[in-house]
């Protein structure tokens, strides 16, 4: 569809030099997986001139000289890939007329699609100057915004809010540092498929420029986190945030709780807290709850911080409890371990006691405080089993898997900031174990993650999540044009077969009925349990499944391969896989002399006394990093 010059010039503010839509070469990069068109991919001509496909994956291209030539273009874009040719050149070369188009179909690596850019100026900018219909009601500029930082959202008296912090404007390089807001319809209020963008509507000063949301008389920029609804005393709707004013050198100089005032349309101080605390709300926190109990829970690095789910809870930071191995009013500075009279390590949620930091986790390692099986932390790659160091990210309960997930960014990893992992748990606090990448950068940050499961799809198959996609502290040797220091959005199917992951297989103890039990199947009686391997609970290529069967004498038995007399219990790789993944160990069989007792176990030193191990494993299980117990 062409539009009307009028309407174009509407559309882009602009009366200058938009040449007519017919004049331009169109360039359409898709996604050779799903035909949809790929943004941020880079396409450079032999003299080194960079061009980049917008939200729809357009280049509007026409450059004078090079109309009716043949024009050659390497392709390349962060977890994509385009074919090369002989001598090692991604690229093809393109007949480029006035009016013509070309359509480049690109591989993507990453498990995560690329859908857009949310934030900043020229979103939409190719599509509209082909003659395109852009699917925002504002696609190239939206409260004077060109840059944004970090997002935090809630889902506010029927609408969902939007919070960014430090925002750059057109006019001057320094621009909003007191957080900026916008609000967006609900999907089932009028939202915009969350496949094609976010229609914004930005809270905006005089001029046009997104407002200060949360602005302090006090110098510093101020940022927010931790936003939460709850009801006061009236039983309406309030929303809350943690806020941190800091100091040039991003040292925490106030913090405290803000309210948001709905006739001021900006959020105010209601208290300010001890910056020694212990524990601080803040990340992207949800509210669950267990029995009946209803916790605020903060998941900052993961969810090892609540408070109860009520105003005069979340105000006061000394009713705030972490989930810790440290004893009761312990230290980071001189930690006290809490162990049984076993020696086993104890964690449970305390009061006026940190929560342990992943740095913190490893010098405690090495301090020989704690034991690398005793730790929570535990993020590891599925195939290699290298350790995932977590930087940020956000915690939610997924319907469709059963469990709770987390999409997070990795801290020296390929990249200093840019790589994105997913992982699952039974429970909030763990065991969070195997990983998978699901979007990579190269020399490029990717920060702060965030999932909006109000956006989710086929019961949480699909799921959403954006990020700050920034040059800052990742020796980049130059910014990407419009889309540095914005916001991306992104797509991730859980049913994509690269997303089955082992899931904590529980044993049950050799005095009971079965052996071993996902979450989806434990006895209810079985509180505390231990987890001897891990493997997936649903099928893909190169699994078998494993059942458990009773014998005519009674007798418990695994068994790999169809079986529908027994009861499934987990998928394996085959004993035989000819290159089983780093992570992978074998689940042996203990027999007695008599041939009537069976056991099974990854570590010999577990089997009864009397048992004797088969030559040959059942199957490839994961080997599990943890000998806590887990409720």
């Amino acid at each position: 569809m062409i539009l009307p010059p009028l309407l174009l010039l509407a559309l882009t503010g602009s009366s200058a030099t938009a040449l007519p839509a017919d004049r331009y070469f169109t360039i359409t990069v898709v996604d050779e997986a799903t035909g949809r068109g790929v943004p941020m991919v880079e396409l450079t001509t032999t003299n080194s001139v960079r061009y980049y496909t917008d939200s729809n994956g357009i280049v509007a291209y026409h450059e004078p000289g090079l109309m009716g030539q043949r024009v050659h273009f390497q392709v390349k874009s962060h977890g994509y890939e385009f074919p090369k040719d002989g001598f090692g050149y991604a690229g093809r070369a393109l007949d480029v007329v006035e009016g013509g188009s070309a359509t480049l179909k690109i591989k993507r690596v990453n498990i995560a699609e690329r859908l857009y850019r949310i934030t900043g100026q020229g979103i939409y900018r190719d599509t509209i100057l082909v003659g395109g219909v852009p699917p925002t009601p504002s696609p190239v500029i939206n409260g004077l915004v060109m840059g944004q930082d970090s997002v935090q959202n809630a889902v506010y008296r029927g609408k969902l809010w939007w919070f960014w912090g430090d925002t750059g404007k057109p006019d001057y390089p320094l621009g909003n540092f007191h957080m900026s807001g916008a609000t967006s319809p609900l999907p089932d209020q009028g939202a915009l498929d969350p496949d094609r963008g976010v229609a914004l509507s930005y809270f905006v000063r005089e001029g046009g420029f997104a407002k200060e949301m949360a602005p302090r008389p006090e110098p510093g920029p101020v940022w927010l986190d931790g936003l939460v609804v709850l009801p006061d005393e009236t039983g309406q709707e309030r929303l809350y945030a943690a806020y941190t004013r800091v100091n040039p050198q991003m040292e925490a100089l106030e913090r405290g709780i803000m309210r948001f005032n709905d006739d001021r349309e900006i959020f105010e101080k209601v208290v300010e807290t001890d910056l020694k605390a212990s524990v601080h709300p803040g990340g992207h926190p949800f509210i669950h709850t267990d029995g009946d109990q209803r916790h605020i829970y903060f998941p900052h690095p993961f969810p090892y911080v609540r408070v109860e789910a009520e105003v005069s809870a979340l105000l006061d930071l000394s009713r705030y409890e972490a989930y810790t191995c440290l004893r009761d009013g312990s230290s980071l500075d001189s930690p006290q371990i809490d162990r049984g009279p076993d020696g086993e390590v104890r964690y449970a949620w305390r009061r006026n006691t940190p929560p342990i930091e992943p740095k913190r986790q490893e010098e405690l390692i090495k301090a020989g405080e704690l034991k690398e099986d005793e730790v929570l932390l535990q993020l590891r790659d599925v195939d290699t089993g290298k350790a995932v160091a977590p930087h940020s990210g956000c915690v939610y309960y997924n319907a469709h898997r059963g469990r709770w997930i987390t999409i997070r960014s990795e801290i020296m990893g390929s990249s200093m900031l840019g790589e994105i992992w997913y992982a699952e748990a039974d429970t909030p606090v763990g065991p969070w174990v195997y990983a998978r990448k699901i979007v990579t950068h190269e020399k490029y940050s990717f920060y702060n993650p965030k999932q909006h499961p109000v956006y989710d799809r086929e019961g949480g198959r699909i799921i959403y999540f954006e990020g700050t996609y920034t040059e800052f502290v990742s020796g980049a040797p130059e910014r990407t044009p419009r889309y540095d220091y914005n916001q991306i959005m992104y797509r991730l199917d859980l049913d994509d077969p690269r997303m089955v992951l082992p899931v904590p297989v529980y044993g049950l103890g050799k005095d009971e009925a079965g052996l071993f039990r996902t979450r989806a199947s434990l006895p209810a009686n079985h509180r505390e349990r231990s987890v001897p391997f891990f493997a997936p609970d649903r099928p893909a290529e190169g699994l078998v499944p494993v059942f458990e069967v009773r014998s005519v004498d009674g007798a418990t038995e695994l068994r790999v391969g169809p079986d529908t007399s027994g009861q499934l219990l987990f998928y394996a790789l085959p004993a035989d896989t000819a290159e089983p993944p780093a992570t992978a160990v074998p689940l042996h069989v203990f027999v007695d002399n008599a041939g009537s007792r069976r056991e099974y176990h990854v570590e010999q030193s577990n089997a009864s006394t009397g048992l004797t191990r088969q030559d040959k494993p059942l199957c490839l299980v994961w080997r599990s990093p943890t000998r806590l117990r887990w409720e």
